[in-house]
């Protein structure tokens, strides 16, 4: 763009790059200044929107009315369109953004924001990561859908830029006259003629009530974000030419070849074209056939027969049932039927409380079965007859179910102190729970029952 500036530096032997055409490779985003500054210039768009736009950008509902939130119109979605798009989402307006590219859709879409499309399938998809001019048939669908879009959204702001050319005419002058009063246009491709056809670069202007920012220098207007990225940009670059312990330009580098214009005042200028493209889209779902099964894995694939299942459980209760009755008819004591009844009804809710639940869950399941277990202890310590040392069977079982019911009461304790752990920061003060066992002791000790004197 000025080969006369080039040809004063070519005579002084220097070597010079353009910091505005680094490949966009994975390697180089961290010196890629294109990009941070594209992503300033779409920040600032937003930002210059609001300030010039007569509304909130986020719906409300107040007192005094309701405030609908703001329609926003993003075209491009590159960096700056990405850029604004997240921020217009952030301050709570609808935003729609469109782009020739489909690999931008899930970028769009992980925003939260609604991606526009065509009925027409051409992929956008250039060299180096930008967009491709679009057929004649593609740029007129799309522009029907500007044309649609312009009488429903209330900011436009354009991003499309196509390298080494003059930026598309994406809206018309009659597009903008269909547009709300107070409606704001920013052109991010002003400097390039502008994707707006009433956009003058560098001034702000108003056309039939909508207001037009063309401004072409959007990051100095952020001065010191713009200095401390560019110099982030321009230190990584220089330190990633060269070794380590010996700076030299290495021209085979794909990043040092695609950016540099003059080497030792040889002109090297235009590079090869890069090898690298943009993120091809997702690849379309395959298409699954459905292959016929054969006999035996439709007999493998059986559906379980449910009726047979519950039938089995209700004989199994049935049989129980019947040994009660019959127990009940043969036994002598009717303590005994109400002793056997009760131990069978807790045999079958203790094997549902367990049993029934997934292995998954069995932590959990210890933590809240102290109550369970609290009853079972409490019932053996009524049967254990009061003495040191269990004198009949009796006592000696109910002594075994209050051990087994303590052992239990442990676990679940130890378990429920691991299961808070896990929520316990390393700053957290730490517990001493365990000094509580003092008075629990001191009391059993002093309840211990004593021979009469």
């Amino acid at each position: 763009q000025n080969k006369q500036l080039v040809d004063e530096l070519a005579k002084k032997q220097m070597t010079v790059f353009a910091m505005d055409a680094i490949p966009r490779i994975s390697r180089a985003q961290v010196f890629d200044a294109l990009s941070s500054m594209a992503n300033i210039a779409g920040y600032k768009a937003v930002i210059e929107a609001a300030n010039h736009f007569g509304r909130f950008f986020t719906g409300q509902i107040t007192a005094a009315g309701k405030v609908p939130p703001a329609k926003v119109l993003v075209i491009g979605g590159g960096v700056a369109g990405l850029a604004a798009v997240g921020c217009c989402k952030n301050m709570g307006a609808i935003v729609r953004a469109f782009d020739t590219r489909e690999a931008v859709r899930e970028q769009v879409e992980s925003f939260g924001a609604e991606f526009l499309t065509i009925d027409m399938k051409e992929s956008g998809e250039g060299v180096g990561g930008y967009a491709k001019e679009m057929s004649k048939e593609f740029i007129e669908a799309e522009m029907a859908l500007f044309a649609e879009q312009c009488k429903d959204v209330d900011i436009v702001i354009t991003t499309a830029l196509i390298p080494g050319k003059k930026a598309p005419v994406l809206i018309t002058k009659e597009m903008v006259e269909t547009m709300k009063p107070g409606s704001v246009i920013v052109d991010l491709a002003a400097e390039s003629g502008g994707n707006v056809e009433t956009t003058r670069p560098g001034e702000l202007h108003v056309h039939k009530g909508v207001i037009h920012i063309g401004y072409t220098d959007l990051p100095s207007r952020m001065p010191t974000q713009s200095s401390t990225l560019y110099a982030n940009n321009i230190s990584k670059f220089l330190l990633s030419i060269g070794s380590k312990d010996h700076f030299y330009i290495d021209l085979n580098d794909e990043v040092v070849r695609g950016s540099i214009v003059l080497h030792e005042g040889k002109l090297l200028w235009p590079p090869p074209p890069p090898k690298v493209s943009a993120t091809p889209p997702p690849p379309p779902k395959p298409v699954v056939t459905e292959a016929k099964p054969s006999v035996a894995t439709k007999q493998e694939a059986q559906v379980p027969d449910y009726f047979k299942e519950t039938l089995k459980k209700s004989l199994l209760y049935t049989a129980g049932l019947g040994s009660i009755v019959g127990l009940g008819v043969v036994s002598p004591n009717p303590a005994f039927t109400t002793m056997t009844t009760i131990f069978g009804l807790s045999g079958i809710v203790g094997y549902h409380t367990v049993w029934g639940v997934t292995p998954a869950l069995h932590s959990p399941l210890m933590s809240v079965t102290n109550a369970v277990s609290g009853i079972t202890a409490v019932g053996g310590l009524l049967l254990m007859g009061g003495g040191v040392m269990p004198g009949t069977v009796p006592q000696s079982l109910a002594a075994g179910a209050a051990f087994i019911s303590t052992i239990n009461i442990f676990g679940g304790f130890l378990v429920t102190q691991r299961m808070l752990d896990m929520f316990r920061r390393p700053t957290d003060p730490k517990e001493h729970n365990y000094l509580y066992a003092i008075p629990a002791l001191a009391f059993l000790g002093a309840s211990e029952p004593r021979p009469p004197c």
